[in-house]
Parts: C-alpha cells; sequence; structure tokens
C-alpha cells in the first residue's frame, strides 16, 4: 500500500510545506510518507482508538517532527489548513457532510478519492482509481458527465470495463491474490452496469463475459447484482 500513497501524494502533486490530511488514517503509514518523501505537516484523523495509537507510536518511531493522528470524528475535525486531503468513504452519511466541509477550503485545496467521485463534483483530473476535485469545486451536470470524465469513454465495453477494474484492484493491493482476482470481477460488473444504467454501454446486450461474471457472483458468494439493472 506505501506504493499506492506515493503515487496518491504525487499525484495530488504534494509539496514542501504544504498540509497533508488522511481522512482515515489508520496507523498513520500515510504521515510517514508525506513527512519524509513529500516535505509536507501530515494529519492524520481517524475515530478508531486503537489504530491512533499505532499511529502516534509511528510517528514516535520514526523521528516525525512535523506529524500529528487525532482521534476525532472526520465530521468534526477541524480540517480548514488542509493543502491535500485523502478521503476514501462512499458511506453517504459521511460523504455528504464531508463535501460542505470540503467545499469550505481554500482556493486550490485538492481532494483526493478512491474510485468514487465527490457527489455532483467534476473530476479536476483523473488517474484512475484516483481522482482529484480541486477546490473551488466545479459542479457536474450529471452522473453521466462524472462517468464520462473518470473513465474517458462514452462506449463501455468489457474490455475497458475489465482494465479499470484491475487497475483498481492493483491500486489497493492485496497479498491475496485469489481474493484480487475475485475484486476485480466484482468491480467490473460495477463499472459495466454503472455505464449501462447511464448509458453509455458499448451495446444494449450485457456481454458475455459481464453475464458469466455476474452468474459466478451470484451461484457460488451469493452476491445479487442483476437487479442494479432495473
Amino acid at each position: 500500500m506505501d506504493d499506492s500513497l506515493r503515487d496518491i501524494l504525487r499525484f495530488a502533486e504534494l509539496g514542501k510545506g504544504e498540509t497533508f490530511c488522511h481522512i482515515g488514517c489508520g496507523t498513520g503509514g500515510s504521515l510517514v510518507i508525506a513527512e519524509r518523501e513529500f516535505g509536507a505537516n501530515a494529519v492524520g484523523i481517524d475515530n478508531d482508538p486503537q489504530k491512533i495509537l499505532q499511529a502516534k507510536n509511528t510517528i514516535s518511531k520514526e523521528g516525525l517532527k512535523n506529524s500529528r493522528a487525532v482521534c476525532e470524528d472526520a465530521l468534526k475535525a477541524d480540517i480548514s489548513d488542509a493543502d491535500v486531503i485523502l478521503f476514501w468513504f462512499s458511506d453517504a452519511e459521511i460523504v455528504g457532510p464531508m463535501l460542505e466541509k470540503f467545499s469550505k477550503l481554500n482556493d486550490g485545496a485538492r481532494i483526493v478519492t478512491i474510485f468514487d467521485p465527490l457527489p455532483g463534483v467534476h473530476p479536476d483530473m483523473v488517474r484512475f482509481p484516483y481522482i482529484l476535485h480541486r477546490t473551488p469545486f466545479k459542479t457536474a451536470k450529471s452522473l453521466r458527465e462524472q462517468l464520462i470524465a473518470i473513465f474517458d469513454t462514452e462506449c463501455m465495453d468489457f474490455t475497458t470495463a475489465w482494465e479499470h477494474a484491475e487497475m483498481y484492484t492493483k491500486a489497493i493491493g492485496s497479498p491475496d491474490a485469489g481474493n484480487d482476482r475475485f475484486l476485480t470481477i466484482l468491480q467490473t460488473v460495477t463499472i459495466w452496469i454503472n455505464a449501462k444504467k447511464l448509458g453509455l454501454s458499448c451495446t444494449d446486450e450485457m456481454p458475455a463475459p459481464i453475464k458469466t461474471y455476474v452468474d459466478i457472483l451470484h451461484n457460488f458468494f451469493g452476491i445479487e447484482v442483476k437487479h442494479l439493472l432495473e
């Protein structure tokens, strides 16, 4: 995951002396990279006391001078001085209120999400699965417009869906190759179905590989996705 964190910070063009904020920082690995390799001030926020304890231990062990870890609900945290924020959440109860907080940040602040864009916001830059939104936000006219901006196509076929799903799987990393394969299949189906619903699939009929994956998800994992097409 460290390589992915480096890619994210390069993508966001985190600069020396800027403030990096990782919401949901876990054990604090991103803070080490942000301070040591990018010369940034780093703030980790997480509501899990055990993870924050580990993050603080990491900061101490690594001798970081410009990093701190805070055990706090992200909705209540002060992020007003952030230049770059890593935000990987999909729960609407968190994303909605956080979007309002993000919109009040100083002009030029960059919020990086993974796979999903911020609701109603047109991405400023995409290196899938990383999506960058810069304040002040540009409004997306529709979900369709967002999808075109993210995948850079108006014709989503099986191959394009698979390639992007694979990018996502490689980015988030996993030592379990079997799990990676399952995740790639699940994301391929999700990407294609979303494109289909927004009129961005190349054909009206479900491609044979997608149909096969839908059946595998249902028969072997008990995951039903056909209803998403309704």
